[in-house]
């Protein structure tokens, strides 16, 4: 039986403002990316979500962003790709920190927003952000966009990679995701993401937005944490895989 995991982001709460509904999701996915305090999330979210994942036996993953906690890390910034190795090395010892306390491995990291999106078209960023995690946690997984420049980053070093589809977002016909604000950004009929998620898992395709198909690999597949229809989504996703034949677990 083919298989997939089931990935969503997560502890991306800040202080007194909640974001997503993370223990809801939890019970409906096999993997989950946290938030590590520069594009959201803090010290008190990071912990509470990895405890969290413990709980509900969720494997854990470290979501270094870009230094924007206004913008939500999805706002390009001009940095430098030793200024993201930096940062990513930062990120993933703060959260791995909090996996060393709660006895859980940090499992995988998957960067966030603009700092995914770029890193999957500039090959130098994308092998400075693998040295990072190749640095700080040599153990974990790269999760990355299918077919990406991180993904050949991350093979070239020998990280262990996991390649990632979208339920929740369009394509552009070179496999790279429409940007946020752009007509097709976002899925938001939960038919048509379940349609999407069935036809990646088990065709390894997805139509783009200009109509073409394109091929893709499908180890994990996301929903976004902060969508408004986040937890319909996992919880569909969750029933239609295994009712299609496709085993959900993590990688």
């Amino acid at each position: 039986m083919p298989s997939i995991d089931l990935n969503c982001d997560l502890g991306e709460s800040f202080g007194a403002y909640t974001i997503g509904m993370d223990a809801e999701i939890l019970p409906y996915i096999t993997s989950a990316n946290i938030a590590c305090g520069f594009h959201a999330g803090d010290p008190s979210v990071m912990k509470k979500s990895v405890l969290l994942c413990k709980k509900y036996g969720v494997q854990v993953g470290a979501h270094p962003g870009l230094p924007d906690l206004q913008g939500f890390g999805r706002r390009k910034m001009a940095i430098s790709p030793a200024e993201a190795e930096a940062d990513v090395i930062y990120q993933i010892g703060a959260l791995k920190a909090f996996c060393d306390a709660a006895g859980v491995p940090l499992h995988h990291v998957k960067t966030h927003g603009a700092l995914y999106n770029m890193a999957a078209k500039d090959p130098e960023l994308a092998a400075a952000i693998c040295r990072a995690v190749k640095a700080a946690a040599p153990e974990a997984m790269l999760l990355a966009l299918s077919g990406s420049e991180m993904i050949k980053a991350a093979q070239a070093l020998g990280l262990r990679v996991c390649s990632e589809v979208f339920a929740d977002r369009g394509y552009q016909p070179d496999g790279t995701l429409v940007p946020r604000g752009k007509p097709g950004a976002m899925i938001e009929n939960e038919d048509e993401a379940i349609a999407r998620v069935l036809q990646m898992a088990k065709q390894g395709t997805v139509c783009a937005i200009d109509g073409s198909t394109v091929a893709l690999r499908a180890d994990s597949v996301c929903v976004h944490g902060d969508g408004p229809k986040a937890l319909a989504f996992v919880r569909k996703i969750s029933a239609a895989l295994p009712a299609a034949g496709v085993e959900i677990k993590a990688q």
